[in-house]
């Protein structure tokens, strides 16, 4: 079965390139659902932004495979009176990667151009040689030379801000860039449903593909659609860490390594007899996949799947990420394929209204 292809590769760019910051989602999804149109039977829009394409309408049993849109940003939280910029996090941003990078200002006017400032490395000397970045004393620069400037310019408290960093292909082999996590999920979901429509798939099933908003501040748009969908069975994908880079110990994190195929999730909120499926299908259709554990909560919309509607079999399937919350995010492409192949083959084995129950 053949993957990607030029339109598939070439939708991804445009759609990561696109900001997409939580609670801002709507423009990427209209990039999402431009593209999915040709692929379903119908779509719908929740209040708050959370997209589903819907394939088999009509049907009792209802399958969801989700991911979520949004990234990580930052708004602005405060402007001195000489005309720099104080932030908040929007979701989990990283402050340590904030010196010297250069963020685009949404604002009702447009995209206003600022950077993150840093004294020079020769003003750090004596006690200031330990100044190191906090979510407190990083800054915007937008070149204004007092508060009244900036507000000209239309940014105002709340205005959000991203990082202007864009998708490229490392080695030939890794898609590097800002918000892989998680539209990199929603595009492999968005694949599937390709692929189900070219082989002519006729499920047993309604089938629901889901793009959540505002996973990155507590898995909120999941929390909604589940609600709203009141799905039987959910199939979820995120990214996981690559833990065999520098600096990171895999004994504490999990033993994960991008190329080496998608990462199962054992936890409570996994729904067991739903992994087991999905691992059997990864066995006959010879796909690699590795395993890790989360303990408590997978913090991933899994958990919001399956604890809403009194217990939804939820599973999580998810895709090996380097550098995570940085613009510098990476994913192998055989882990890429291999996560959408995991998820169709699964739906394949899933049958009309199919008993998940233990005993």
């Amino acid at each position: 079965m053949s993957i990607l292809n030029k339109k598939s590769e070439d939708f991804l760019q445009k759609y990561l390139n696109n900001p997409s910051p939580t609670g801002f989602e709507a423009s990427g999804q209209k990039l999402w659902l431009e593209y999915i149109k040709p692929y379903i039977d119908d779509w719908k829009l929740d209040n708050y932004g959370t997209l589903y394409g819907i394939v088999n309408p009509g049907k009792d049993f209802r399958v969801v495979i989700e991911g979520h849109a949004d990234e990580i940003s930052w708004f602005v939280h405060y402007i001195s009176d000489d005309g720099y910029i104080n932030v908040i996090r929007n979701g989990g941003s990283d402050h340590l990667i904030a010196p010297a990078k250069r963020v685009n200002i949404h604002t009702p006017k447009g995209i206003v151009k600022g950077i993150f400032g840093w004294p020079a490395i020769h003003t750090r000397r004596g006690a200031d040689a330990k100044l190191v970045p906090t979510a407190n004393n990083i800054f915007i620069d937008v070149g204004a030379s007092s508060k009244e400037e900036v507000l000209e310019m239309g940014i105002h408290i709340g205005c959000v801000i991203t990082y202007e960093d864009e998708m490229m292909v490392l080695n030939d082999r890794f898609y590097v860039g800002r918000a892989l996590d998680n539209r990199i999920g929603g595009f492999c979901i968005a694949e599937v449903t390709r692929l189900l429509k070219k082989n002519k798939i006729e499920l047993p099933y309604t089938l629901y593909i889901v793009n959540s908003v505002q996973e990155e501040v507590g898995l909120r748009g999941a929390e909604m659609i589940a609600d709203t969908i009141k799905p039987h069975v959910a199939i979820v994908t995120d990214v996981t860490h690559d833990t065999n880079t520098p600096l990171v110990k895999p004994k504490i994190h999990g033993d994960i390594k991008a190329g080496d195929g998608p990462s199962l999730t054992y936890a409570p909120a996994v729904h067991n007899k739903l992994l087991q499926l999905i691992i059997d299908t990864a066995n006959t259709n010879d796909i690699p996949i590795q395993r890790e554990a989360a303990s408590r909560r997978t913090g991933t919309d899994t958990d919001a799947f399956a604890y809403s509607n009194g217990g939804v079999p939820s599973a999580l399937i998810s895709l090996p990420l380097r550098y995570m919350h940085t613009t510098v995010e990476m994913a192998h492409k055989e882990d890429v394929i291999n996560v959408i192949k995991l998820i169709y083959e699964t739906l394949l084995k899933i049958e009309d209204k199919h008993n998940f129950k233990y005993f």
